[in-house]
C-alpha cells in the first residue's frame, strides 16, 4: 500500500525507514484513513522485530524525492 524509503535522521544520527502513501492514494479518503489507522496501530506495538513508529507527517512529492532512496 505504501512505498518505503531508506533515509538518514541527521538530528539523531540514525538510519530510518520512511513509508509513504503514493500521491494518487493520498487523494482517496479510504486509502488515507487506512494508512493513518495502520500508523496508529503500529504506534501501539512494542516488539524488537517490529519497527517503531516515530511520527506521522504530511509532505509533498518534491520533499520525498529529495531525501531518500526507495527500498525494494
Amino acid at each position: 500500500m505504501g512505498e518505503v524509503y531508506r533515509a538518514r535522521d541527521t538530528k539523531l544520527e540514525r538510519d530510518v525507514a520512511i513509508k509513504v502513501l503514493p500521491e494518487e492514494f493520498s487523494r482517496n479518503k479510504e486509502r488515507l484513513d487506512r494508512f493513518e489507522r495502520e500508523a496508529r496501530l503500529l504506534a501501539q506495538l512494542n516488539h524488537p522485530n517490529i519497527a517503531t513508529l516515530h511520527g506521522l507527517e504530511e509532505h509533498d512529492e518534491s520533499e520525498r524525492r529529495k531525501h531518500g532512496e526507495k527500498i525494494g
